[in-house]
């Protein structure tokens, strides 16, 4: 057996055969074989693309090329793809026979060969063969003597059709340059759906020509004119990326009824934009010809600028306050045979649908739009769950019973700022759901959300990447692949390779701790960092008051990260100990952790003289460091260990009172001191 073993090691090293645990592929492919050899980088390595021209596919290969030698450092003696059928010697084979649309029919599909002397890309249409490029790239190694491609042989394509993430850019304006960012790594994770969330109580984002008084009078002046959103669109469809934009009515209506107040449902109320978080009474008048009026004219000028299929018009939250209170809107509903507010909505809903097909626009909308009336073209967006009392995918379930088409964001809530392994784990037709072979057809898949009320341009990508990757895998990737440690292995060069696509995810950390630290060293304030998250399922904001849209997001929360850096490796590291106290690896490292807590402490209360934000989290750093020094004692069966100090400062690392993170570490640190 171990010359067995021995042979295939050699034959692995001479052939140059690297193992499946070497690649770092994400979504992981459908299918996969790993030939023995390899195709090692040089400065002749070029591309060719043959088939119908593709601009986006001759961009997305131009790009490849950038990002293939700005990774390497390899200057390619040609500077661009060739995109002709007579460059039979070009390294990159890259053959279409169309194009993808901007629809959820399109073939996604690629195939992708290496050998050592060629690489063969080949697909149905332009963005299949843009995926296949993004695989190949992700397949790049190197070793001592340089970069190559290991032999391998890939058959992919999707197993959920519609793979979006949505940003809300109402609560806080995300500028252009963060909205292409997040598309270039939606494409990198093969990622094909971006819903733009414009307009909600805290804003209007979209230049109007006709109704102006909308961006004029609830947007701050914050709002993406209309020459932005073409090109925003335009740069989406060069990376295959459909946009579905958002209006969210008749509820979330504080900015539309800033500017046009006489069709909200409270007569002769001074509407204004909100600026806080949460939900909100003010609501469009269904019973008002006018709104109805106003709203064909939003659409007549917003529809035109989305050339994708789909159109969401919110329709959530809706508690129906102001209809309530509003007697001939009590009125109406009579008259109109409608027993209740949902009912209601649902006629303002189907108002809109002739609207919308107007402009060959399916209507989108989160689950309250549902009733037995609501048209089944509708889409159904479903992100209800155990916070609001239903079951895991209990919305989404009966969507797709009553003949709904539907996608799936509950459990996908980035800002709930959840573990990793809770999105990972998320199956848009999870095993214990009972779906009908034609029910489960109607789950397109599903979609990240990104809701703004927490974060700005400085952290967003922190709230969005690396999780998103995650997702993005449940969403192409077959149900088989759930292996968290595999998948934990290969975010980590994935996290690494968002950066040269532009995401802000590591560096911006920098940014605000260098500003809580007064540009003084944030050594100290990093370790602490790695070992704090933000607080999770919205209790950092209590009440939706305690941040406003213009409170500060530059504090230890927003440079504190979902998924502290040091966390996991400090709990396997417990783990290990106490299922073998003569470990002695493990308990190195549980020692040298807890030393450098000891003394970070120390060097922040110094540099609380000349930086006062350091404050907020001294009480938290000195729990830990006291913490630590006592568990040291512990580990080293030292007398001086006393138990009473220890546990005093545990229930203030416990209690998630400062500086609204929690630390992550907390569980292990307990569990050494149960020991």
């Amino acid at each position: 057996m171990k010359q067995t073993f021995l042979a295939l090691m050699l034959s692995s090293l001479c052939f140059g055969q690297i193992e499946k645990d070497q690649l770092m592929l994400m979504p992981w492919p459908k299918e996969i074989k790993i030939n023995s050899g390899k195709l090692s980088l040089n400065k002749s390595f070029t591309v060719n693309i043959s088939g119908p021209k593709s601009e986006r596919l001759n961009h997305a290969a131009t790009k490849f090329l950038r990002r293939l030698d700005g990774r390497t450092g390899t200057f390619f003696t040609n500077g661009f793809a060739f995109t002709n059928n007579a460059a039979p010697n070009a390294i990159v084979q890259i053959k279409i026979k169309g194009f993808a649309g901007l629809d959820l029919q399109q073939d996604e599909s690629y195939q992708l060969n290496i050998t050592s002397n060629q690489i063969s890309l080949t697909a149905h249409t332009d963005v299949g063969a843009i995926y296949g490029l993004e695989t190949l790239l992700q397949s790049l190694q190197h070793d001592a003597n340089g970069f190559f491609f290991p032999t391998i042989s890939i058959q992919d394509q999707p197993r959920f059709k519609w793979r979006g993430l949505m940003i809300d850019a109402s609560r806080h304006f995300e500028p252009v340059e963060v909205i292409k960012r997040n598309l270039d790594a939606m494409a990198a994770l093969k990622m094909n759906v971006f819903h733009w969330h414009l307009v909600d109580d805290q804003g209007w984002r979209i230049e109007m020509k006709t109704l102006k008084q909308l961006h004029e009078n609830a947007s701050d002046g914050q709002y993406y004119t209309q020459d932005q959103i073409k090109d925003v669109v335009n740069y989406a469809v060069n990376l295959g990326i459909m946009i579905v934009p958002e209006i969210d009515v008749p509820g979330h209506g504080s900015a539309i009824l800033t500017a046009f107040p006489e069709i909200g449902s409270t007569p002769g109320e001074k509407y204004s934009i909100e600026r806080n978080a949460g939900v909100f009474d003010p609501t469009l008048d269904p019973t008002n010809p006018k709104t109805y009026k106003i709203l064909k004219q939003i659409f007549d000028e917003v529809c035109p600028l989305f050339p994708g299929k789909y159109f969401h018009i919110g329709g959530d939250e809706n508690a129906g306050k102001e209809w309530d209170a509003n007697p001939k809107i009590q009125q109406f509903k009579k008259e109109h045979h409608l027993e209740t507010n949902h009912y209601l909505q649902t006629y303002f809903t189907m108002k809109l649908v002739p609207m919308l097909k107007k402009h060959n626009k399916v209507l989108m909308g989160w689950e309250e739009i549902m009733t037995k009336d609501m048209s089944k073209e509708a889409i159904i967006h479903s992100w209800r769950g155990v916070n609001e009392g239903l079951k895991p995918g209990e919305s989404m379930v009966n969507a797709a019973k009553n003949g709904y088409q539907v996608v799936l964001s509950n459990g996908y809530y980035l800002d709930l700022v959840l573990p990793l392994e809770t999105y990972y784990n998320t199956d848009p037709l999870h095993k214990n759901w009972s779906l009908t072979p034609e029910e489960q057809k109607k789950i397109l898949g599903g979609e990240a959300t990104m809701w703004g009320e927490l974060v700005s341009p400085l952290t967003i990508d922190s709230r969005i990447w690396p999780r998103t990757a995650a997702i993005a895998e449940r969403l192409w990737s077959d149900a088989s692949v759930n292996d968290l440690q595999d998948m934990r292995r290969r975010l980590t060069p994935v996290t690494n390779r968002l950066e040269e696509l532009g995401i802000t995810h590591l560096r911006n950390k920098s940014v605000i701790l260098r500003n809580i630290s007064n540009y003084q060293d944030t050594q100290a304030l990093e370790q602490l960092s790695n070992i704090c998250e933000p607080l999770k399922n919205y209790t950092r904001n209590k009440g939706g008051v305690e941040y406003q849209m213009y409170s500060p997001l530059t504090l230890f929360a927003d440079a504190c990260t979902p998924d502290a850096k040091d966390a996991l490796p400090f709990t396997i590291a417990v783990q290990k100990y106490l299922s073998n106290k003569n470990d002695m690896a493990a308990k190195t490292i549980l020692l040298e952790y807890l030393n450098q807590w000891v003394k970070m402490n120390a060097v922040m209360e110094q540099q609380k003289v000349n930086a006062p934000l350091i404050g907020q989290v001294l009480p938290l750093s000195k729990a830990v460091s006291v913490l630590s020094g006592q568990l040291i004692l512990k580990l080293q069966g030292d007398a001086a260990y006393n138990a009473t100090i220890a546990q005093q400062a545990l229930e203030v690392c416990q209690s998630k009172d400062f500086a609204d993170v929690e630390l992550a570490v907390a569980v292990p640190l307990q569990q050494i001191m149960n020991l």
